[in-house]
């Protein structure tokens, strides 16, 4: 009785641990099954290409969190303004800032992907900065962008418009990796700038452009039409006193709904003749690229003054006397 026992609990052993042995085996067929089907998706993952996906200003929390947001989209759609307006006076709003804003440059509130997007620029700061020869923080950009581009005054550090503008470029920056290289920042930048023939970027001016800018470049608004000289315009300090970022960004965007219709001569011969007016003159140039590589083509005073007195070698501002 006791071995006929043992035989039976020994064939019961025995066939659990086959059924054992085969559910393993499964398991494994079950994984190298699932692996094989999300391979498929690896591609899409390996390519690096970013989303270009910003969240709806119609999900913006509740709450003061929500309010800065709002408060820097703002601040980008209306800078001229939305700042004057806290000023104590005329005088001292003029003083902070010019008559442009944000989306000058910027479109849409800095969601239009094809002109300038701000989107994911939260993402990419901080960043080594060449003509400032240091790290910069999205503060510093920011600050930046209001001293030589809105010829104006810095925030202060923790300035709640300060704050709001980061807390709306962050947002709409969600779900973007920290250092990603994204395809849509940094395009507005001709490599090979022809040499200009200013007069007929003054005959392409008045026949395409004044519509919008004024036949005297003052313009028709931040939104509509921004001066692009004169007192209410950027300073000789910004990236737009280039040729190169200048007549890149007229090749990618004007006329407004009509990009790259301009070829690369008319889109310099324009840049020159803007760049050749006056304009606010940027006061630190001794102080930009200090490690050197400065590059040739920022439109000072005395290349402005140059254009005017038919002077200017357009050959050695463009870099090509080399």
């Amino acid at each position: 009785m006791k071995r006929s026992t043992t035989l039976t609990i020994g064939f019961l052993f025995l066939i659990s641990l086959g059924v054992i042995v085969l559910l393993a085996n499964q398991l494994k067929i079950d994984k190298s099954l699932m692996q094989e089907g999300s391979g498929s998706s690896a591609p899409e993952e390996k390519s690096g290409e970013i989303a270009y996906n910003p969240p709806s200003l119609d999900d913006v929390p509740e709450g003061p969190m929500g309010d800065a947001i709002l408060r820097g989209r703002e601040l980008i759609n209306d800078t001229s303004n939305a700042i004057r307006a806290k000023a104590s006076s005329v005088e001292d709003g003029e003083n902070l800032v010019n008559e442009l804003a944000c989306i000058s440059c910027h479109a849409g509130d800095g969601l239009d992907r094809d002109t300038s997007s701000l989107v994911g620029v939260a993402a990419v700061y901080p960043q080594y900065n060449e003509r400032a020869d240091k790290v910069l923080t999205l503060e510093d950009r920011i600050n930046g962008c209001m001293v030589r581009s809105m010829n104006g005054q810095p925030f202060e550090e923790d300035d709640e418009d300060l704050n709001a503008m980061v807390a709306y470029l962050s947002y709409i920056s969600e779900g973007i990796p920290i250092g990603a290289e994204l395809e849509w920042l940094g395009k507005n930048d001709m490599k090979d700038v022809p040499v200009p023939d200013v007069e007929n970027g003054e005959r392409v001016f008045q026949q395409s452009c004044v519509a919008c800018h004024a036949s005297d470049g003052s313009g028709t608004g931040p939104n509509t039409g921004p001066a692009l000289w004169g007192e209410g315009s950027y300073n000789d300090g910004a990236g737009m006193a280039r040729m190169s970022k200048n007549a890149g960004f007229i090749k990618n965007n004007m006329p407004l709904g009509q990009p790259n219709s301009l070829t690369d001569q008319e889109a310099a011969d324009l840049a020159a003749f803007i760049l050749s007016q006056d304009r606010p003159e940027w006061k630190g140039h001794d102080d930009d690229w200090p490690n050197g590589n400065r590059p040739t083509d920022v439109m000072t005073k005395e290349l402005r003054d140059q254009v005017k007195e038919g002077t200017i070698d357009w050959e050695k501002v463009l870099g090509k006397d080399n």
